[in-house]
């Protein structure tokens, strides 16, 4: 049988993503936060980079906090910029040690590439967060990452910064009346236009009463 389309096999993720979302209990898996509160969430993924530094002084300027999803990789090649993001109130949470799909890797690569990124983190606070690469989840993924302690983080807003290299697209797809009370941002590390675009993205959300906060910081009661 032929494999299905990009655009039919993302629909699929979707809606597998949507059953798993209201059925699994919020320490198995978060997609959203509770709408009680004008909060959103931002989440980077993919670093830390070469423009970490740039991202946190913009994220300072705004008054923002954010999660920052790393890949243990890149962790040991830009240390210095690990360290920054803890040191300047930010939370960093897994995202696997060689960015592959979870749903790909058996139980035992699962289980590796979860501790040898812990290894290079900050301990948790409380029960750590995971993002699984791309957001590919499948039960058994979930399953294996809450047998080891770990929390899966998707989102409900996707920048889409990943598919475009547009500042203004990025912008577009921020704009407030785009989000709502308890929302999880998707954004990407290392990327110039968005970077650009985070800047003017901010300042409207923070205009229209939004406060920007890391993701445990969403899912606190307090």
């Amino acid at each position: 049988m032929a494999a299905p389309p990009l655009r039919h096999a993302r629909t699929l993720r979707r809606l597998a993503r949507l059953v798993a979302e209201r059925t699994l209990p919020r320490a198995v898996l978060i997609g959203r936060g509770a709408p009680d509160r004008r909060r959103v969430a931002l989440t980077f993924d993919d670093g830390p980079s070469t423009l970490t530094d740039d991202y946190l002084d913009v994220l300072e300027a705004a008054g923002a906090h954010a999660t920052f999803f790393v890949v243990g990789e890149t962790c040991l090649k830009y240390r210095a910029s690990l360290l920054a993001i803890v040191a300047r109130g930010h939370e960093v949470a897994a995202h696997g040690y060689t960015h592959r799909p979870f749903p790909s890797l058996a139980a035992a690569e699962l289980r590796d590439e979860l501790k040898r990124t812990s290894r290079l983190l900050p301990p948790a606070q409380q029960r750590p967060l995971v993002r699984p690469p791309g957001g590919q989840v499948s039960a058994g993924s979930v399953a294996r990452c809450a047998r080891a302690g770990y929390t899966t983080v998707l989102w409900s807003v996707d920048s889409d910064d990943c598919r475009t290299n547009s500042p203004s697209q990025v912008i577009a797809n921020l704009a407030p009346q785009r989000l709502g009370p308890g929302d999880i941002v998707l954004l990407h590390e290392g990327q110039p236009w968005t970077l650009e675009a985070l800047p003017p993205a901010l300042s409207a959300l923070r205009e229209a009463g939004y406060q920007m906060v890391t993701v445990s910081e969403l899912c606190s009661r307090r």
